[in-house]
This record gives structure tokens, sequence and C-alpha cells, in this order.
């Protein structure tokens, strides 16, 4: 693959600078000029054929000119009023919104904005093809699985429970600790850990969802990678245009999956992904982690 040249303010080492760079208007127009001109909500729940579990999604959605940024949330959890909060009001303003899913989903959209998930951005597309809910999900799953370089026998903290993603891995002869904050069991009935960073001591990798963005676990687990050089690979439904900026700093690869997501229809689709080593990180950011 083609190295791609950053831009001097193309990557962030922590997510409290990257955001700091968005408020100075220092990776693109003022976010006090950009509006949110749509927000809405995506409630879903799934049981595929042949599983037995099910789950629920919700996602927050913020659409800003031609692009959209999303956050996931636990259902039920997003106050009643936040749709309203978002509507008309500028990027600037919604990054100190109360509501975490709210400022998560603002940075989204204004990244998305200014670099969306194009090859010259160092994306790669993948294509998933039409099928039933199960089939997408394991392409999905596929995808995001091809982004680990490890041998079979290794160990992954899965951080956010998606069965698809442990019947890859376990396809691959690869070991799993299945990680959730809401506890619970696999589809296998194995147990589901709640803290993920006493079980990212164990692990060889960490396979982690963007949802991390959202809960404000993305930073100790992006760090604790980092310092023990273990890979960290993101699967991005949440924030699929934020986690790219991390690429080189903790993050090794993301599967970026902006709105309209897998599971919102039988038709194909396309996930983005990244990769640190097609990025050329030139110019750091200043201030923050060294």
């Amino acid at each position: 693959m083609t190295a791609v040249n950053a831009s001097p303010a193309a990557l962030s080492r922590t997510y409290d600078d990257l955001v700091a760079h968005v408020r100075a208007g220092a990776l693109g127009p003022d976010p006090g000029t950009q509006r949110i001109a749509v927000a809405f909500t995506t409630r879903q729940a799934v049981r595929h054929d042949g599983r037995g579990t099910g789950y629920r999604n919700e996602v927050l959605s913020l659409r800003l000119a031609e692009a959209v940024g999303s956050c996931a949330v636990e259902p039920g959890e997003l106050p009643d009023g936040a749709l309203d909060d978002c509507v008309g009001a500028d990027v600037a303003r919604l990054l100190d919104h109360p509501v975490p899913a709210v400022r998560v989903a603002a940075l989204d959209a204004y990244l998305m904005h200014i670099t969306p998930h194009t090859p010259d951005h160092g994306a790669r597309p993948a294509a998933l093809p039409a099928g039933s809910s199960l089939e997408k999900s394991t392409a999905r799953a596929r995808a995001v699985i091809e982004l680990l370089d490890l041998p079979a026998g290794s160990t992954v903290l899965v951080v956010g429970v998606v069965n698809s993603l442990l019947a890859a891995l376990r396809s691959r002869g690869i070991g799993y600790v299945p990680c959730d904050l809401k506890g619970g069991a696999t589809e296998w009935g194995e147990p589901v850990v709640a803290d993920a960073l006493t079980a990212a001591g164990s692990c060889d990798a960490l396979l982690v969802s963007g949802m991390t963005l959202g809960n404000g676990t993305f930073e100790p687990l992006r760090r604790h990678a980092l310092r023990h050089g273990k890979q960290l690979v993101m699967f991005a439904q949440t924030g699929s245009a934020v986690l790219p900026r991390f690429l080189g700093h903790g993050v090794s690869a993301v599967c970026a999956e902006p709105y309209p997501f897998f599971w919102l229809d039988g038709g194909p689709g396309t996930v983005h992904r990244y990769r640190a080593t097609d990025v050329v990180d030139r110019h750091s950011c200043p201030g923050g982690e060294r």
C-alpha cells in the first residue's frame, strides 16, 4: 500500500489534544461557524438466524453538510432533549455539551466533513456484499479481523462483545477475552469481563469498539497499547472519523464504518480500513503526550 503524507495537524497524540486542535481551528474551519442541520437517532434490535442471543443498539447521529457523525449509546440513555440541543447548534458549542455522546458525535461529524474516508486520507475501502443480517455481520467481522497481525494461539482482548467478531477469531485459532461494561456471557456461554484495563494485561492485542470514545474508556486502552507495544485495532461506527487520528499513537489500525451502518439494509456496503503502517506522521501535533 502507498504511504500517505499526513498534514502537519493530521494526527493527535491524545483525545484531549484532538479536541483542542478542533476548537482552535487548527485542522479546518472554525467549528463555531459549522452548524448541525439534522440530528437523529437510530434504534435497532436484532437476533440473527441461528444465534441464541440478541442485542439492541442505539446511535446518535449529527449531520454537518454532507457528513454524518455518530456515537452509540446504551439504549434509553440519551436524554429526550438531546436532539433539540443539537439541531442548529454549532460544533464548538456541542463540543461543550454535558452529554458525552453529543460531544463525540459532533467531533465525528466535523472530522468527517474535513477528512472523509477517501484514499487520499489513508482509507482503503473494503466491500461488504449484500446478504442477510448475519451474512453482512460475518463479512464485516472478517474485514475487522484481517487488520490483526497475530499468529494462531494468541489472545485478544475484545472490548464491546460482537459475536461475529468472536466467531471470526475462533476460526483463525485466536483466543479472546470478551469484555463489556454490562458483563454477561457470549453466545457460547463464556463469561464477559467488565474491567477492560485489568484484562488487557494478559492479552497480546486489543480489539476495541469505538463506543469506548463515548464512555471514556478509550484513552486508558490506547495508553496501555502504546506503553506495551501491543496492537490496538478499532472497529468504529462511533467516531469513525475520529479514531484514524490516533494511528501511530497507540492505534495500529481502524475499520471505520460511517452511517449508514451494515445492519440498516441488506444491500452492499463499504467499510474503510486504515493501518498505521500506511501513514507517515512527519509532523506531530504540538504538545500532548510524548
